[in-house]
């Protein structure tokens, strides 16, 4: 029987890094689902082969996979499977979107609080796109 398990490859996931584990899956997915690496259709790794995978407990990976099925970007077919849905990509990059103006949000009042000017603020986020491109 053929191993299907390495659908793709997950970064590891690591206690020490920001956020829950559960939520380094779910980051995981949505980016890789978002730039087109997983396409609709393409079913994921069962919770216990992903767990194997990443070294986490069976009930981590559930927790990411039902916080993906919320949010519509993957879907559960009893017997059958865990897939990316049809709008998975339309709603991962949504879900970065919202994702990305609250950090920016975040950003722009952290810079205020440190006393920038409006103009200097833009002037900050103009050289952080310029290095990221």
């Amino acid at each position: 029987m053929p191993d299907d398990r390495k659908t793709f490859l997950m970064e590891p996931i690591s206690a020490a890094a920001p956020g829950p584990l559960y939520q380094q899956i779910v980051d995981q997915l949505k980016c890789e689902i978002s730039e087109n690496r997983l396409k609709p259709g393409v079913p994921l790794p069962s919770f216990r082969a992903l767990a194997e995978d990443l070294l986490v407990s069976v009930i981590t990976v559930k927790r990411a996979y039902e916080e993906l099925e919320r949010e519509g970007i993957i879907y559960r077919r009893q017997g059958l499977g865990t897939f990316v849905s049809e709008h998975g990509h339309t709603r991962s990059c949504e879900a970065k979107l919202k994702s990305a103006r609250e950090l920016l949000r975040e950003g722009f009042r952290e810079a205020a609080e440190a006393g920038l000017k409006t103009s200097e603020i833009l002037d900050l986020a103009r050289e952080v796109l310029k290095e990221n491109q």
